[in-house]
């Protein structure tokens, strides 16, 4: 999600000053004190006069929010799936490059979007790359891609076999330009390309 506010923390009968993010499966704080809740920990979760009050097993955390207090809760009690963080809205044309668990194809068809063979006119590609000779489709990728088009590329979280730097290189030697990292998956993660502004 990538939400972050400046605020207090009460916890274990302390207040602290830092900061809190608001991810995809957890809030963190860090600052005065480190603190990590993952959301499958939270036993009760309250919106109240501008505090977001968490209680897990290990006991209550208090965060000041303000106005983001409601937003908070909202947006843990009520995620987002993976295809509408990735910004795919219903009945848009998806290109899948590469194989793509069945799970994620059936989370496309929920969004009702649809799942194109050509690249043509389509608005999203996601290309799976789990080695370094996947990414070596970029340059054909790049030459398909018109307009406004976003490629996805989607690749393994903590190997070595395949990095985060990998995929942005490769994606600006295929002349695109990365924009946003996004959690694809609790083994996966996704990172966003376009065509230069310049360049359309």
């Amino acid at each position: 999600m990538g939400n972050e506010l400046t605020c207090t923390l009460r916890h274990e009968g302390k207040s602290f000053a830092g900061k809190a993010l608001l991810e995809t499966s957890e809030i963190l704080f860090r600052g005065d004190t480190r603190l990590k809740i993952p959301f499958s920990s939270i036993k009760k979760l309250e919106a109240k006069n501008g505090q977001l009050h968490i209680r897990t097993a290990d006991g209550l955390a208090i965060f000041k929010l303000g106005a983001q207090a409601e937003k908070w809760h909202h947006m843990i009690t009520n995620p987002k799936s993976v295809i509408e963080k990735l910004g795919v809205k219903p009945g848009d044309s998806v290109v899948l490059e590469g194989n793509f668990p069945a799970h994620f194809q059936a989370d496309l068809k929920r969004q009702r979007a649809t799942i194109a063979r050509s690249r043509n006119d389509a608005p999203w590609i996601f290309l799976a790359a789990e080695s370094l000779e996947d990414l070596r489709r970029l340059p054909a990728i790049s030459k398909s891609m018109r307009g406004a088009t976003a490629l996805w590329v989607v690749y393994p979280k903590g190997q070595k076999t395949i990095t985060e730097s990998d995929a942005r290189s490769a994606g600006l030697k295929a002349g695109l330009t990365d924009i946003k990292v996004a959690s694809f998956s609790p083994t996966h993660t996704a990172l966003k390309f376009v065509i230069p502004k310049a360049k359309r």
